[in-house]
């Protein structure tokens, strides 16, 4: 419940946003070790921004999430992740999302990682509207070999659950 008594839409006034990084996040969880054992982590978002348009079809938003920011709580693990035999961030410091198509219920777009672009739709399960901002929390599954990211088969997950959740504000 919002108690400042913003809250005036269901869906964000039409606009430019920012994507407020020290407010966003965005998580994954996956499995390892012969999809035994759970593993859960997190990337920075380093920025973005969404055009809301009037009608929401016509919106657009880009967002960019820092690659050697990958966090795990296993230093060894983010290490051996970072390097080039999985996400080789040297080379591809940036993992990018670009939409195409946007209405209530989900966000389509490209996924780009380690230089790969993949269309992607991520659902949306939760939204908040105020008068100058908004969050979003939308979830998808990546498949990381379709990525290039190929080593470690039956050791390394094979799909991440990802979960963003980004808080906008007009700009």
């Amino acid at each position: 419940m919002d108690t400042t008594g913003n809250t005036v839409t269901t869906t964000p006034w039409p606009g430019r946003y920012t994507i407020d990084t020290d407010r966003s996040s965005l998580s994954f969880k996956s499995r390892h070790v012969f999809g035994l054992l759970p593993v859960s982590g997190t990337f920075a978002i380093r920025g973005g921004t969404i055009n809301v348009a009037e009608p929401l079809s016509e919106s657009r938003l880009h967002a960019e999430v820092d690659a050697p920011s990958f966090r795990t709580g296993n230093a060894q693990r983010d290490d051996a992740v970072r390097s080039a035999k999985f996400l080789d961030t040297d080379r591809h410091p940036l993992i990018t999302f670009t939409s195409d198509r946007v209405d209530t219920t989900a966000v389509s777009g490209t996924l780009t990682v380690c230089g790969v672009s993949r269309p992607t739709s991520l659902s949306l399960v939760h939204s908040e509207v105020l008068a100058d901002a908004f969050t979003v929390r939308a979830t998808t599954r990546v498949d990381r070999t379709e990525f290039g990211v190929t080593a470690a088969r039956g050791m390394a997950g094979l799909h991440l659950d990802l979960t963003l959740e980004i808080r906008c504000v007009r700009s």
